[in-house]
């Protein structure tokens, strides 16, 4: 996230990008979303979430152009410093041909349009997406100091809000095996934190301990660089597609044996807000669009195969959470939805896959823990780069860093496992700064800094269907107006306690 140009990768077909894209936004934050719905209320719910699913589309096109943008300016530069180059040497030979006399005068070269450069040279499209330019370097090409500083702050509260969401995910699946019912004597019931679990200890006991487990065997990783293999990712890709699809089916069938307890109001504004940032956390990919997209081999069909996507992906999540909310009553609906058939033997009476749904989160979520404390810690690392790149200390680099990394969202998890509260907050502050407002700064300045150095004729292939500035207007107004009805809805909800 915080370096610069890297490696493209093996390139892949569109088809595997439109997948990887798929698996990247249906996540955790789906799991969140039932519930969600639940208190927001059904129509509503579906009203907010396609709206909330277009905004994101619109703003992933934001991306993929400055992405194209980011390209032609870095070929624009690099043909500069070569004509830099090439005039120095005629001007070094030119003395040398005069004896070292003659007094000619060094003129910097002439800026030609970045077309022209590219034409005479015989290259592609300036505007080919060929180098991967992640959005942090994006930030530093197109942005100011104070917007820099101000995108790495936003992207490392949206990492932290990740992280403490992964804590508390994984231990509230584990103590819900441990210590839930799964002896198909009851129907779905939901725990207190006071609640027995084992003797003495409580649910809330056996969740701290839990999380202490986490926390030592994964947090050793962030100390280290962890690379996520392709066979692993490949085991939780389908592991999260069976969820998924069991999920969905189980609950229709109930629905269609007329079992179903669910009957969610159509509205209920109370729980917008919440249902805000769980859809912005849902249709989160901005921030990876670079590694994801930049591999694909023909990017012809990009703009087509990502809209085609987004309407998968929303209709996905639809099916998910409308299923639930009529199968399940909302009052018993749990912040992680894969727990509501652990304990139901009504809707699962097989206990390995009641289990297999109750350990899902465990084994998918723990593998992407130690990938984005990673990518955390070096963000951190990038915010505060030293003048002239001089290395940090060891105890800075390898254990203030990495300490700084993993304490804030372990601490968050220890005092609290509110799931649907954790998404909320962080997709509706941190991930509104990256999901609307910098692609939608990063477009804009993009092409005001591509004006002076291309040809009017010039086009960008990728340029966003929403290429009219009023498009970008309207994005920073809804996210800057969105923020203020959050906080002022959190405020009220906190006064009336």
């Amino acid at each position: 996230m915080a370096g610069g140009i890297t490696e493209t990768g093996e390139p892949y077909s569109d088809y595997v990008g439109l997948v990887y894209m798929f698996n990247l936004i249906v996540g955790t934050g789906a799991l969140t979303m039932p519930r969600a719905f639940a208190t927001a209320g059904w129509v509503v719910s579906l009203a907010l979430i396609t709206f909330l699913g277009f905004m994101s589309y619109m703003t992933t096109t934001f991306m993929i152009e400055a992405m194209a943008a980011a390209n032609a300016q870095l070929r624009w530069k690099r043909r500069e410093q070569e004509e830099t180059d090439d005039t120095d040497s005629a001007s070094e030979l030119s003395d040398d041909d005069d004896g070292g006399g003659g007094g000619r005068g060094r003129s910097a070269p002439e800026t030609r349009p970045i077309l022209s450069v590219q034409r005479s040279a015989g290259h592609a499209d300036p505007f080919d997406i060929t180098e991967r330019v992640e959005m942090g370097q994006m930030a530093s090409m197109f942005f100011n100091k104070v917007g820099v500083n101000m995108f790495y702050i936003c992207i490392i509260v949206y990492l932290y809000g990740d992280l403490a969401i992964y804590a508390a995910a994984v231990p509230i699946s584990l103590m819900e095996v441990a210590c839930g019912n799964h002896s198909c004597s009851a129907g779905s019931v939901k725990y207190n934190d006071t609640d027995p679990c084992w003797g003495v200890m409580t649910r809330k006991d056996a969740y701290r301990v839990f999380l202490s487990i986490f926390t030592l065997l994964l947090g050793p990783f962030i100390f280290f660089n962890a690379q996520k293999t392709k066979y692993l990712q490949i085991l939780t890709s389908l592991m999260r597609w069976m969820a998924f699809v069991m999920m969905i089916v189980l609950a229709l069938v109930r629905i269609g044996k007329g079992a179903g307890e669910g009957r969610p109001p159509p509205a209920a504004l109370a729980g917008v807000p919440n249902l805000f940032g769980v859809c912005v956390y849902s249709f989160m990919c901005q921030h990876s669009l670079p590694s994801l997209l930049t591999p694909i081999a023909d990017k012809r069909r990009v703009g087509s195969l990502v809209l085609a996507d987004y309407a998968l992906i929303l209709g996905f999540y639809v099916l998910l959470s409308l299923t639930a909310v009529f199968c399940f009553d909302s009052s018993l609906l749990h912040d992680m939805y894969t727990l509501n058939f652990t304990d139901n033997c009504g809707v699962l009476d097989v206990a390995a896959l009641r289990y297999f749904l109750g350990l899902f989160p465990v084994f998918t979520i723990s593998t992407n823990f130690p990938i984005i404390a990673v990518t955390l810690r070096n963000n951190w690392k990038t915010l505060f780069h030293r003048e002239g790149g001089a290395p940090y200390p060891w105890l800075v680099d390898r254990v203030f860093f990495p300490v700084l990394t993993l304490a804030p969202p372990i601490l968050v998890a220890f005092f609290t496992h509110n799931l649907e509260s954790l998404v909320g907050i962080t997709g509706a502050y941190a991930g509104t700064g990256i999901q609307y407002v910098t692609p939608a700064c990063l477009v804009y300045y993009g092409r005001r800094h591509l004006e002076p150095v291309v040809e009017r004729d010039a086009v960008n292939k990728h340029r966003s269907p929403f290429r009219h500035v009023a498009w970008v207007w309207f994005v920073l107004l809804w996210a800057a107006s969105s923020l203020v009805f959050v906080t002022v809805n959190i405020v009220l909800s906190e006064t009336r306690k």
